[in-house]
């Protein structure tokens, strides 16, 4: 069964509506390399056809760009039914680990060396599908005019063929669209973190053809455990047969018909149950009590 689809911003690419979030598979605490591809082939077979990572996904930058690499294996060894030509790697850059440490450098010299590195680290033979700037200016260093030049420069020679930005404003967003054409958002979104439902974001990408990839949909490790323990989440989820973690998946995906989850997993029961959700539709009775409810 094919999954639902929509198409990437403005092309006629289709994407399924659920990704695979693929972090946990490349920092610490990281399954073995062979569990991970594991993962990702099981992915593969469950139809998903979009996979995000970034060059920052590893434990310091001696292991820079572990992520990408692990996905150019993982497609590279694929032997299942799916067309790994219509896979999405959504890839990232513009953040440092030094000593394992999180670091947003969006130097355009460092940026035009990652976005090669990038290229190279997926098999250096076709334009990185989509490439996201990893953070938004977190001080007046550079302009978003200055740190997009690169970004201008790596769709012109085919390193990239199309560009997202992530942790962005409507009003940086805006600018950006000014500089380069985007074609998606890729944005904190769940029921702790509500932001871009509030600040424009997420309806500025419905009104702008953008899709809105929403990460970390469970609200990170520290959040993620205590979403079994909601009553709400708990009675929902009786109601509707699967688990607490469809629910808000669910949830998410009436937010609106652009947004994009890309749920973590590390292992494959975490993304067969993720896809579960794409069946689940909410009364909008659910949705409001989720809307109201204050989740902490």
């Amino acid at each position: 069964m094919e999954l639902p689809t929509i198409n990437l911003g403005h092309t006629n690419v289709k994407m399924t509506r659920i990704g695979l979030g693929s972090m946990p598979l490349s920092i610490n605490g990281r399954p073995t390399r062979e569990e991970a591809i594991n993962v990702i082939h099981r992915t593969l077979d469950l139809g998903i056809t979009l996979i995000d990572t970034a060059d920052a996904y590893c434990l310091d930058e001696n292991d820079k760009n572990y992520g990408e690499v692990l996905i150019y294996q993982a497609l590279q060894t694929y032997q299942g039914s799916a067309n790994i030509n219509n896979i999405i790697i959504a890839t990232k850059g513009g953040i440092i680990r030094p000593g394992g440490a999180w670091e947003t450098d969006l130097n355009p010299s460092r940026l035009r060396q990652a976005i090669r590195k990038s290229y190279e680290s997926l098999g250096g033979q076709k334009p990185i599908p989509l490439w996201q700037i990893h953070n938004s200016p977190q001080d007046n260093k550079y302009t978003l005019k200055e740190i997009f030049q690169p970004i201008c420069e790596a769709i012109e020679l085919k390193l990239i063929q199309y560009v997202g930005v992530s942790n962005f404003t409507v009003e940086q967003i805006k600018e950006v669209q000014t500089y380069v054409k985007i074609q998606s958002v890729q944005n904190v979104f769940n029921i702790f973190y509500r932001d871009s439902e509030n600040n424009g974001v997420l309806k500025y990408c419905e009104d702008n053809n953008l899709t809105f990839i929403a990460y970390s949909p469970m609200g990170g490790r520290r959040k993620h455990k205590k979403l079994k323990q909601n009553k709400l989440l708990l009675n929902l989820s009786e109601k509707y047969h699967c688990s607490p973690y469809c629910i808000i998946l669910a949830w998410i995906l009436s937010k609106s018909k652009c947004i994009v989850p890309i749920p973590g997993a590390s292992k494959i029961t975490s993304i067969e149950d993720s896809v579960k959700a794409l069946y689940i539709h909410l009364d909008q009775n659910d949705i409001e009590l989720i809307n109201n409810h204050k989740f902490t």
